[in-house]
């Protein structure tokens, strides 16, 4: 029993903390260390209480990864029409990382992706709140959208970035 406690500790260390960590400890590498990046890790892991998502099938489905899929969904929707629609599957790698690349938008950031991405995501929101337990109801159509929460968020941002995109090149 002892050996399979140390095997799912020592897979887990490696496959879930190490990545998320380093991902902190590089926002601020002066104020945040691997290590800090690791408390954090962990008390982010402890504040979204993982043993009330395994607690039964169905909160671990329809709030765990129906809501995951809701940010997802809309990711994938904005690279997928970027790289097939807007750029038509030409990139620039000399310019791709570059700090004044054509890719660089504003100060990093691209203005219509990140309104995609929030237009995208806000028609699932009403849904997960139910779903979460924050709220006791809602109407019928939100939970009908958050059951196709990847596929509501995918389209509807595509749609958006594609149109947003097409504004700021007139």
């Amino acid at each position: 029993l002892l050996a399979l406690v140390l095997a799912t500790l020592t897979t887990n260390l490696a496959a879930n903390v190490v990545a998320p960590a380093n991902g902190f400890s590089n926002l601020a590498p002066g104020k945040i260390s691997f290590r800090m990046g690791g408390y954090i890790t962990a008390g982010i892991g402890i504040a979204i209480f993982p043993w009330k998502l395994l607690e039964s099938t169905g909160a671990y489905i329809f709030t765990w990864l129906i809501g995951y899929s809701a940010l997802l969904g809309p990711i994938a929707g904005i690279m997928l029409a970027d790289y097939y629609l807007i750029r038509r599957t030409e990139l620039d790698r000399d310019r791709l990382f570059r700090h004044d690349g054509a890719y660089r938008y504003k100060g990093g950031w691209n203005p219509a992706a990140l309104v995609a991405l929030v237009l995208g995501v806000l028609p699932n929101l009403p849904g997960f709140l139910k779903a979460a337990g924050f709220v006791d109801s809602v109407p019928a159509i939100f939970e009908t959208i958050y059951a196709y929460a990847w596929f509501v968020g995918l389209a509807i941002a595509a749609i958006v970035h594609l149109l947003l995109m097409k504004l700021r090149r007139n």
